[in-house]
This record gives C-alpha cells, sequence and structure tokens, in this order.
C-alpha cells in the first residue's frame, strides 16, 4: 500500500505534498512521478487551472497556484488524490561520465577530509570515483546539482568559515551529498577537484543545465593536460553526448 504523503500549505498560494523525511530514491521517485502527472494535466489546457508553477524536491513536491481564481481546498484533495494514486516516475535518467582534475589547486580541502575521515587522500580518491551519484534537485544556482550516493566513510560536515569566493565547475562535498558550484560563488563545501564540464549553458535553450533530477554521474579522473584539454574543445562546442555513459570519455 502507498502510503499518504503530508499536505502542508504554504501561505495561501501553495500546498507541499510531503513523501517522506529521507533523501531515498524510491521516495524521489514517487515525487518525480506525480510531478510528471501534474505536466500532464496542466499540457492538457483543462487540467489543474490555476496552478502556476510545479517544483520538486528531494522528498517533496510543492504546487504553486494563483489564490484568486483557485479553490484551495478542492485543489489540495485533488494532490492528495493524484499522489494516492502510486505515481513513479517513468522518465530514464541520463548516465554520465564527467572527468574531474584532482591536483592540488583544484583540491584544497582533500587533505582535511582525508585527515577528518582517517582514510588518507588516495583511499577519499578511490572512494569518490567509485560512487555512483543521483541528481536530486537543480537548486542553489542555476544548474547546480544536489547528487546523493555520497560513501557514509565520506561524510563530513561544511566548513566552519564558508569560502567568499568558489571558482567555478569546484567539485564538492558536504554531509552526505556530493555538487558542482556551475559558477563562482560563496559556498562552504569540501572542494575536491574540478571538472572542466560546463554545468550551465544558456545557449542551449531546449536545456540550459546539463543535468536534470534523476540523471547519474560517476567521476573519471583526468590530469590538468586533460582537464585543459577538454575545457578547450568544450569552449569551442564539444557536445554534451560527448560526456554520456558509452561516449568518447
Amino acid at each position: 500500500m502507498t502510503t499518504a504523503p503530508r499536505l502542508l500549505a504554504v501561505g495561501d498560494s501553495a500546498w507541499t505534498l510531503e513523501f517522506g523525511l529521507q533523501i531515498d530514491p524510491q521516495i524521489h521517485e514517487r515525487v518525480m512521478g506525480l510531478a510528471q502527472r501534474l505536466a500532464q494535466e496542466r499540457a492538457t489546457g483543462t487540467g489543474l487551472p490555476g496552478v502556476t508553477d510545479v517544483v520538486p524536491t528531494f522528498r517533496s513536491l510543492t504546487v504553486h497556484f494563483d489564490p484568486w481564481t483557485t479553490d484551495a481546498a478542492a485543489l489540495g484533495r485533488l494532490l492528495q488524490s493524484l499522489a494516492q494514486e502510486g505515481h513513479r516516475s517513468e522518465v530514464q535518467g541520463r548516465h554520465w561520465r564527467l572527468p574531474v582534475c584532482l591536483d592540488e589547486d583544484f583540491a584544497p580541502d582533500l587533505p582535511r577530509v582525508a585527515e577528518v575521515t582517517g582514510l588518507g587522500r588516495e583511499a577519499v580518491v578511490q572512494a569518490l570515483l567509485a560512487a555512483t551519484f543521483r541528481v536530486y534537485l537543480i537548486g542553489f544556482q542555476p544548474g547546480f546539482p544536489y547528487m546523493g550516493g555520497l560513501p557514509a566513510s565520506l561524510n563530513v560536515p561544511r566548513l566552519a568559515s564558508p569560502r567568499q569566493k568558489v571558482p567555478a565547475q569546484s567539485v564538492a562535498i558536504a554531509l552526505d551529498m556530493c555538487a558542482v558550484y556551475p559558477w563562482e560563488s560563496p559556498g562552504g563545501w569540501n572542494l575536491l577537484g574540478r571538472t572542466p564540464v560546463a554545468l550551465f549553458d544558456p545557449r542551449q535553450d531546449a536545456q540550459p543545465a546539463m543535468l536534470a533530477a534523476g540523471d547519474e554521474v560517476r567521476w573519471v579522473a583526468v590530469d590538468r593536460a586533460e582537464h585543459d584539454r577538454l575545457a578547450a574543445e568544450i569552449a569551442r562546442g564539444l557536445p554534451r553526448s560527448h560526456f554520456l555513459d558509452g561516449g568518447a570519455l
């Protein structure tokens, strides 16, 4: 039997359906399944009138609506009913193999992570490269992927004092998550490397963000020369498909 999600009011113009308390692939499949079901309803032009946006997260789905034209109580009942149908994501995420350079200046927190975990540098690197990461959501910055799947042995806290500037395309970990900073910005995650791959490209009209919820990522270690070569090729228009599993990397 499918457990009913909690329905929570977000002010007077949104409902949140909370499917669970953990970051879990099965919970996320339910979130994305309902998101796809609602997208189908909205695409008909007759379903879900007044709904303005649908926002999936790790374990919940928020539905924004126009409070002036929407019967909020009726919409809440409909959302609960649809959630009870047990929809799960039917979209197969893509599988990526992304390069990461682990040179010292790209990985300033690698020695500290090795010390805190007691693993040593090489063991930290091998654990990172052996993991398969699942993209749960894109947030914080355009194209910033929050990825689960970090081995428990690499679970370390954020930095006590965040950096004012994290270089773009830095690969980072914190707690049980892995992420990539697509833009230079402040940040408190532990930096373990850098990828030459641009995870957000406004020239890509159909999908500026390279990764999407449901995708899977494996990291492939490259040296500085290969990092720089790939960065130059990407600047010249190397297609994203180059980094799909089974591609040339």
